[in-house]
Parts: structure tokens; sequence; C-alpha cells
């Protein structure tokens, strides 16, 4: 197996994995903090379909280092630019009745143009209980879609979610004009109810549900904080 390479925020080196990953979620300075509503405002577009928060239960805030979406699309230019995807793992910590995320795993991975699925999940689960990290989220590209969750992209959410709430899909889509990225989950408890009764698997259409709400919306629970250090852990 190849050596898994470790990126701090603003350098790369390369080791194993090790009790070594740390992490720094000291807030000092509130103002440091851009809150994530949705993507769509900071294009000036008009509100999507899922743009409103529907979500009943009350989440805690999560916090994500500034340089999580720009690091993650230099790990995954390669596979960008032959037009397959690439998905990662994110990890937090929670202190105060806040996540932080401050891990990012690059698993082993088959993808294709459409679609990207982690191996060796094992490897996963042993780095995120070596640095005691909550499975908060994932994140892939959508290298030349646009960005949206698909039917496939909801089920795998719908397992994080069952882990942990507040868990959320990053999606970034580089080639899309109108919005390169987007910070999602499913709607609880209505989304949440359509995936949890859903047999389907692959690419297919779920159902409406009666009130004619979103199955997925933007989340208004996270914040950049340019104060945090990220740790990526290639293991392809």
């Amino acid at each position: 197996m190849k050596n898994s390479r470790l990126f701090s925020t603003h350098a790369v080196t390369q080791s194993s994995p090790s009790p070594g990953i740390s992490h720094i979620h000291t807030v000092r300075d509130p103002i440091q903090l851009s809150r994530i509503t949705d993507v769509s405002e900071v294009h000036g577009l008009e509100k999507s379909s899922c743009r409103e928060s529907t979500t009943s239960r009350v989440l805690k805030d999560i916090h994500i280092p500034a340089r999580l979406m720009e690091d993650f699309l230099e790990l995954a230019r390669d596979n960008t630019n032959k037009d397959v995807e690439t998905c990662g793992v994110l990890g937090a910590s929670l202190k105060e009745g806040t996540f932080y995320i401050t891990t990012l795993i690059v698993p082993k991975q088959e993808s294709t143009s459409s679609s990207c699925q982690a191996l060796n999940e094992e490897e996963i689960f042993a780095i995120q209980y070596e640095v005691s990290d909550f499975p908060i989220g994932w994140i892939h590209t959508h290298p030349s879609q646009t960005c949206f969750m698909s039917s496939v992209d909801l089920h795998t959410q719908y397992s994080y979610q069952m882990m942990v709430p507040e868990a959320v899909a990053i999606v970034m889509a580089p080639t899309d004009k109108s919005r390169s990225y987007g910070v999602f989950r499913l709607t609880d408890p209505g989304g949440m109810s359509i995936l949890k009764d859903c047999p389907e698997r692959g690419f297919h259409t779920h159902r409406e549900l009666p009130d004619g709400s979103p199955i997925y919306e933007h989340c208004n629970n996270v914040y950049i904080n340019s104060h945090l250090r990220l740790e990526i852990c290639d293991l392809r």
C-alpha cells in the first residue's frame, strides 16, 4: 500500500497516519467566520427549490477550514481532468456544542464520471477512531455536471445523517458557471423519511413529499473558519 499523504493547511508532507494528527479548533477571532447559508447567495442567484431550510431539528454549528474545498479540488484535479469523480470523508471534533472539521480522508475508490464508491472502509474507520473524529459527512466532485445531489448522492448522505444528524454533503462542481459548490443535507424529517423507505439503488427518481417541500436543502449552520488547520490523509 502506498504511504498516506498528510496535508496541512498551507503545506504538503508525506507520512503515514499517526497519533500526531492534530486539531486546532479554538475560535480566536469571530470576525474570521464566514457563514455559508446558500451558495446561490454568493453568486446572486434566485432562490432555488432547495434553498429554504425546512429542518425541524435544532442542529449544532459546523466550522470548516477555509482551504478545505480548495485543497480537495487540488487532490481531485487529475480525476477531474479525466471527467472522473473523486470523493473524500470528513471528520470533526466536537467542542462546546460545535463541530470543527479538521480531517479529510481520501479513501481508495472506484469512480466514473457520475459516481464514486469508497473502498476499504475499515481504513477510514481506523483513522477516525485514531483521532477521535465524528463522521461529519463527505465531499465529492461533479467534474462535468452541475452542482446538485443525485439520487445516489442522497442515499449516501442518508447513511451519514443516520450516524450524525449534522452530517453534510459538499458537492464541488468546477465546471458549473452558476455555482461551483454546495453544502447540502437531507431535510428532516421529510427527506430522511423518503430515503429510509426507498429500496431503489443506482440512479432513480424519488417520490415527492405531500406538502411539496424539498428532499434536500442548503445547510444554514455551516461556517468557514480561517483558524482551523486541515489534515488530509490520502489513502489512494
